[in-house]
């Protein structure tokens, strides 16, 4: 079938519905009740009498079924009326409330919650394998999509945030990227509103709001692990002689500018050779230097 003859399918929005006050509907419902309770006395003690006891328990079961119509919403929490298979509203206020009997309700937490995802195994750009895992802090902004609009959205919720955290993943590099490339380790504050604005364009079709996103666990996968942490380390390790090389190099170079200068000691090419020879042995090397003392001369 063409999929253009497919007909698109509505989304349903939030609308405010305006229940009575539990409290007075509340006395309208006891006063009913003594009603009935009083014709049905009066009906046993002066006799039968049909239509006065009729009345009584006409009126008994009215309570019974207007006593269905009174709920109760704590702050932060929503419920959704439906009536006969219709979207009546949505109730956000807290208190206590009276609706049609009829109605039913489904109640939902506006509260933020957090889903603590699990770790996920994945292949970052490079195709290394990686363990992730985020922590998703989201609550309902629309009632009516939330609750027609998807199946179950807290199922939505957990599964698309599995997925928005796989696609990210993929998309950067763990470590060690390009000149002024973004990388899963180096960019975290980056990466995470990444994944907040993924996660949000994911769930705002079942009305859930997307607070903030952040990654919770970044490593490499077991079987490369060791691998990458003996890279890591010769980087460091070449980093750090790159270091200690420049700087030996730039005190040897003033060493030999300061006795020029000041005439200490007239050195040929062939002394100076053997003096940075000697001062970067004593600078580059890792053990400690021991001094060799000559008894005789360069050329001898």
């Amino acid at each position: 079938m063409n999929a253009s003859l497919i007909p698109a399918r509505s989304q349903n929005h939030e609308s405010a519905a305006r229940p009575s006050s539990g409290w007075l509907m509340l006395a309208v419902v006891i006063a009913l009740g003594f009603l009935s309770g009083y014709l049905i006395w009066s009906a046993m003690v002066h006799g039968v009498r049909l239509g006065r006891a009729a009345s009584g328990l006409g009126l008994g079961v009215l309570v019974v079924v207007m006593a269905r119509g009174f709920f109760t919403l704590q702050p932060n929490e929503g419920a959704v009326l439906i009536l006969f298979g219709a979207y009546r509203g949505t109730v956000r206020a807290s208190g206590f409330f009276f609706t049609n009997p009829f109605n039913k309700r489904l109640k939902i937490s506006l509260r933020s919650r957090n889903l603590n995802g699990e770790k996920l195994k994945v292949n970052e750009k490079r195709g290394n394998p990686i363990e992730i895992a985020a922590v998703v802090v989201w609550r309902v902004e629309d009632t009516a999509q939330a609750v027609f609009d998807v199946d179950s959205y807290e199922n939505y919720v957990k599964i698309q945030s599995e997925s928005a955290v796989r696609h990210v993943a993929s998309s950067y590099a763990y470590d060690d990227g390009e000149p002024n490339e973004l990388t899963l380790r180096g960019g975290a504050d980056e990466v995470s509103a990444a994944l907040t604005r993924e996660l949000q364009e994911r769930m705002a079709k079942a009305g859930v709001f997307v607070e903030e996103a952040r990654l919770t666990h970044l490593a490499y996968a077991p079987e490369i692990a060791q691998a990458m942490l003996r890279r890591q380390q010769a980087e460091a390790v070449i980093a750090a002689r790159q270091k200690i090389v420049h700087g030996a190099v730039s005190m040897v170079e003033m060493a030999l500018n300061e006795l020029s200068a000041k005439r200490v000691v007239n050195l040929d090419e062939e002394r100076k050779a053997a003096m940075v020879s000697n001062l970067l042995v004593v600078l580059c090397g890792e053990s400690e230097a021991h001094p060799v003392i000559n008894t005789g001369t360069l050329y001898n």
